[in-house]
């Protein structure tokens, strides 16, 4: 192994200087000087060491420093982890890491490590391994939680059915609040290890109602669990992630439980499984706009060179459109060359203005704040915003045409085609992501390129023909 960071002098410590404050910045982003510390242990063979800085850090923090570490450290590091810090560690990996390190842990190792994981966690963690390795690893589990991870991955990916996990608390709702803590506690050892509700259910196992914990634990013992729960929102176990997500973001809850299509209690989502999804929904829009994929820290050249070549090369075939347009007004621009210097700007304003209003768009529609219900009204708002600037963009890049050039013709042209661009940016960036979802499309990964079409062509075609008209 070859060490890129800093001299071992340079990582040498105090004894007494605490290590958890040492490895983390400001920013709660992994020191440069703690990382350098974890390679020299590893380059010394120093086990003990290890050890000592792994433990100072939470799972998830191990799972960054994973990620930045060489592949020939990582295969270092990995032994000195304890299967339950392991199974932590494994659901915060990256997705190309953890098929790396999966790849290298016994499946018996890994069948201890998924025991520590709540259902949803461990399936999560099954579904990389490859198949031969999947079928060891469930053989070695208990036959419950065996059941629980092919449960899981039996629902369609991004569902509710795969976000949740199995393991709940419930509650008959003839049961009192005394009945209800006596039980928990007797059955402790079989509660979730994070909760936030009581479901209460009837003999069907449906739920009825749901009790916080501190509505729980501030009632008398005697107090009917029925008197006391509130009404909840139930998840179909089809339904997409996306939408989960803004289910608990539009009620604020905290955890929601999951139903089959009978209507059965079969899990429940909680906030901290929904807080990701919302990461993930939010980074993959973003990477559509620019219709690209997450390369990531380890990501294949190939892999991302195919995921962006198709639309810069769709690209390519709408920018030939445009630029047809110059072709035809080739005779004008002859006579009057200052407009191949000024017919970029104008179009490169209007594609920015689009792609501001695109953005917030596609955002709008993302968080449904943005539908057929108020899509007039937005539209129309865009296209006041879009006069606007256009008509302050023109009157100020106008000026200083005319110091440049001296041509009042010059000037009106240039101005009037900044305008209409302007105009018609704000309307298509506004139209386009609205008309893709209409169509069932995901606005966010082809909006761009059909926008950046039409403000070109519009900005093209609006400068040269007003200035044909104007000046020849």
């Amino acid at each position: 192994m070859s060490r890129e960071l800093a001299n071992p002098a340079e990582n040498e410590i105090e004894p007494e200087e605490d290590l958890e404050d040492l490895a983390l910045g400001e920013d709660y982003a992994l020191t440069p000087q703690f990382v350098s510390m974890v390679v020299d242990a590893a380059d010394r063979g120093d086990s003990d060491r290890l050890r000592e800085l792994l433990s100072a850090l939470h799972p998830a923090d191990v799972a960054d420093l994973i990620g930045f570490l060489a592949v020939d450290y990582r295969e270092v590091i990995l032994p000195h982890l304890d299967p339950e810090a392991l199974a932590e560690i494994l659901s915060e990996l990256d997705y190309e890491i953890r098929e790396e390190i999966l790849e290298s842990v016994s499946p018996e190792t890994l069948a201890k490590a998924l025991g520590e994981l709540d259902s949803d966690d461990a399936a999560d963690v099954v579904e990389d391994l490859e198949a031969d390795k999947r079928a060891q690893v469930l053989a070695a589990l208990p036959e419950t939680e065996r059941a629980a991870i092919e449960s899981a991955l039996s629902y369609g990916e991004e569902t509710a059915g795969r976000l949740m996990q199995r393991e709940v608390v419930a509650a008959p709702q003839f049961w009192t609040v005394g009945q209800a803590i006596d039980h928990f506690r007797r059955e402790s050892d079989d509660l979730p290890e994070l909760f936030f509700d009581v479901y209460v259910v009837d003999p069907a196992y449906k739920p009825v109602g749901a009790v916080p914990i501190s509505t729980l634990l501030r009632a008398k013992r005697d107090t009917p669990l029925a008197q006391i729960m509130e009404s909840l929102s139930e998840i179909p176990v089809d339904m997409d992630q996306e939408e989960v997500a803004y289910i608990f973001d539009k009620y604020h809850l905290i955890s929601a439980p999951v139903v089959e299509p009978g209507g059965r209690l079969v899990g429940q989502i909680t906030v901290d499984d929904i807080v990701g999804v919302i990461q993930e929904e939010s980074r993959e829009d973003i990477l559509a706009l620019a219709g690209v994929s997450d390369g990531g820290r380890h990501g294949d050249v190939w892999d991302m060179v195919r995921s962006r070549l198709p639309w810069l090369l769709l690209n390519t075939l709408t920018a030939s459109v445009a630029v047809s347009v110059i072709q035809a007004f080739e005779g004008q621009i002859a006579q009057v060359v200052t407009l191949a210097v000024l017919m970029p700007i104008v179009a490169s304003l209007g594609g920015n203005g689009a792609t501001q209003t695109l953005t917030v768009a596609v955002r709008a529609l993302a968080s449904r704040e943005l539908s057929s219900v108020n899509a007039l009204r937005v539209v129309n708002r865009e296209m006041i915003v879009g006069l606007v600037n256009g008509g302050v963009l023109a009157l100020v890049t106008s000026l200083a045409v005319y110091l440049l050039f001296g041509d009042l013709r010059l000037c009106i042209a240039f101005a009037a085609a900044l305008i209409i661009n302007m105009f018609v940016a704000s309307v298509a960036g506004a139209l386009v992501p609205l008309a893709l979802d209409r169509m069932g499309r995901d606005p966010a990964v082809s909006s761009a390129v059909f926008v950046t079409f039409v403000t070109d062509f519009t900005g093209f075609f609006a400068f040269l023909g007003i200035a044909a008209l104007i000046l020849l």
